[in-house]
């Protein structure tokens, strides 16, 4: 797995590509824990190449959701979502919890 971080004027963009599983998901964490200890909550996740994704990554996800809304801060979106990806964060009871954008700059304009 490859992540590569772009910070913006108004949010911080994830680009990540192949899998993410609990092998990989510490990579991510340590990722999105960068941009939240720097104390920036609106991130834009684009999962475009990411051809996998276990409950390991999930929790990734849903983790750092709870930690950027936390106090009214900000929020984690994610963008060209595969729709393997989104069936299966849908049949979890997940796709609720995120805002899905077709594509990554639409993402960043939302903030």
């Amino acid at each position: 797995m490859n992540v590569l971080t772009t910070q913006f004027k108004h949010c911080d963009l994830i680009k990540v590509s192949g899998r993410i599983d609990s092998y990989t998901a510490p990579q991510l964490t340590e990722a999105f824990k960068s941009i939240t200890d720097a104390r920036r909550f609106k991130i834009v996740c684009d999962m475009r190449e990411v051809n996998y994704m276990s409950s390991a990554g999930m929790r990734v996800l849903i983790a750092n959701q709870k930690k950027c809304k936390r106090y009214n801060r900000g929020e984690l979106v994610l963008a060209n979502v595969s729709p393997f990806i989104y069936e299966a964060m849908e049949l979890a009871g997940f796709s609720a919890l995120f805002k899905f954008f077709n594509d990554s700059l639409v993402a960043v304009g939302y903030f």
